[in-house]
C-alpha cells in the first residue's frame, strides 16, 4: 500500500518525530501534514532540520478539533498515523482527566473524521502497557486479553477498542501497533533513561521505585518507527501487531549501565517509594511482525545505548530548553495566532 499524504499526529513528540523524519527519507513521493498541540512533551526542536523541507507541513492544533481535523484530511491525505497521546504513567495517576480526553476521545473524533474522508487506512499506535502485568516467564502476543493497570494504560486500550469497533462496523481499514519501551535521541526527560542520564551528569541523587526490578522490553526509537511504517504500508487491515526486540531488563540493571556509560558511582542511586500499581513485567513477542511483514530490529541495546548518551552529551541546547521550558514557551508564543 502506498500514500500520497498522510496526516501524523503527535508529529513533534519524541517517537513522532522520529517517525515524520523517518517517514520522508524512506518515501521520496510522501508528503506529511503534522499536526501537534505542542504541550510539554512536543517539541519543534525535535524536527529542526525539517524547517524548509518541502513535503512537511506544521499545524499547531488539536486531535479533539474535529472541524481541523477534517480541514486537514481534505488537503489530500489518505492515511493517518495517530501518535497523539497523554503517556506518562506517573501524569496519569495524578491528573487522569487528560489521558480520556486525549487518548479516548480525541481518538474516536480522530477515527470519525477519517471515516467521513474515506482514508485509506488509519493507524492508531499503542503500547504493551495494555496487557497489564506478566508473571517471571511468558509473553504478551497479540491474542493476550487486555488488563490494563493504570489510567494511561486503560485510555489505550479504550482506543484500542473504538479502533477495533471502526474496523467492524464501519469495515474502514484500520490496524493498531503495540510497542514495548522505547528510548533514544530527544525523549523528554521524564522518562526513565534520559532521568537518568540527566541526574547523573549533574550528579544528582537516581531516584529508583521500589527495589528497581520492574523489568521492560527496551526498543530503539528508529527501530518502533521502522515497524510502525512497515505496517502503514504491509499490515492486514484490522489486525494488531507487537513490535518489541527481546531485550527485558530491569530498571535497577537500566541505571547501573548508564552510571557505567557515564562514569558516575552508583551511590547516585536511591530507591522511592513504588508508584501504586506499578506493573512487575512487561514481555512482548513480536513473532508477528517478523513473520508476515519482514521486520527486525537494527540496534543491540549496547549500541543503542551509547548512541542515546552520546546524544544527550552533545545536546546540551535541547536539553536546557526542555528542562526550562523556554522551547515551549517559544513556539506558543509563535503558534499563539
Amino acid at each position: 500500500m502506498e500514500f500520497k499524504k498522510l496526516l501524523v499526529t503527535g508529529g513533534a513528540g519524541f517517537i513522532g518525530g522520529h517517525f515524520v523524519k523517518l517517514a520522508l527519507k524512506k518515501h521520496p513521493n510522501l508528503e506529511i501534514i503534522n499536526l501537534d498541540l505542542l504541550t510539554y512533551a512536543g517539541n519543534l526542536e525535535n524536527l529542526s532540520e525539517l524547517k524548509e523541507h518541502k513535503r512537511h507541513k506544521f499545524v499547531k492544533g488539536n486531535i479533539l478539533d474535529r472541524s481541523l481535523v477534517s480541514e486537514l484530511l481534505a488537503q489530500g491525505c489518505d492515511g493517518v498515523v495517530n501518535f497523539a497521546a497523554e503517556s506518562h504513567v506517573d501524569r496519569s495517576i495524578t491528573g487522569p482527566d487528560a489521558f480520556i480526553q486525549t487518548n479516548i476521545v480525541g481518538t474516536q473524533k480522530l477515527l470519525e473524521a477519517s471515516r467521513k474522508a474515506s482514508v485509506k487506512r488509519f493507524l492508531q499506535i499503542s503500547t504493551d502497557e495494555v496487557y497489564g502485568t506478566l508473571g517471571d516467564t511468558g509473553e504478551f502476543s497479540e491474542e493476550t486479553p487486555l488488563a490494563p493497570n493504570s489510567p494511561y494504560s486503560a485510555s489505550k486500550a479504550s482506543a484500542d477498542l473504538i479502533c477495533r469497533a471502526y474496523h467492524h462496523t464501519y469495515n474502514m481499514d484500520v490496524v493498531v501497533t503495540r510497542c514495548s519501551n522505547n528510548y533514544g535521541p530527544n525523549q523528554f526527560p521524564e522518562k526513565l533513561i534520559p532521568l537518568m542520564i540527566n541526574n547523573a551528569r549533574a550528579e544528582k541523587s537516581l531516584p529508583v521505585y521500589g527495589d528497581g526490578l520492574n523489568v521492560r522490553d527496551w526498543i530503539y526509537v528508529e527501530d518502533h518507527c521502522q515497524g510502525v511504517l512497515d505496517v502503514l504500508m504491509k499490515g492486514k487491515s484490522g489486525e494488531v501487531y507487537n513490535i518489541g526486540s527481546d531485550n527485558e531488563w530491569p530498571n535497577i540493571e537500566i541505571v547501573k549501565k548508564l552510571l557505567n556509560l557515564l562514569d558516575k558511582p552508583q551511590s547516585l542511586i536511591t530507591f522511592v517509594k513504588d508508584r501504586p500499581g506499578h506493573d512487575r513485567r512487561y514481555a512482548i513477542d513480536s513473532s508477528k511482525i517478523k513473520r508476515e511483514l519482514g521486520w527486525k530490529p537494527s540496534y543491540d541495546f549496547e549500541t543503542g545505548l551509547k548512541k542515546t548518551v552520546q546524544w544527550y552529551l552533545e545536546n546540551d541546547k535541547w536539553l536546557s530548553g526542555v528542562l526550562d521550558g523556554s522551547y515551549m514557551e517559544y513556539y506558543q508564543k509563535q503558534y499563539s495566532n
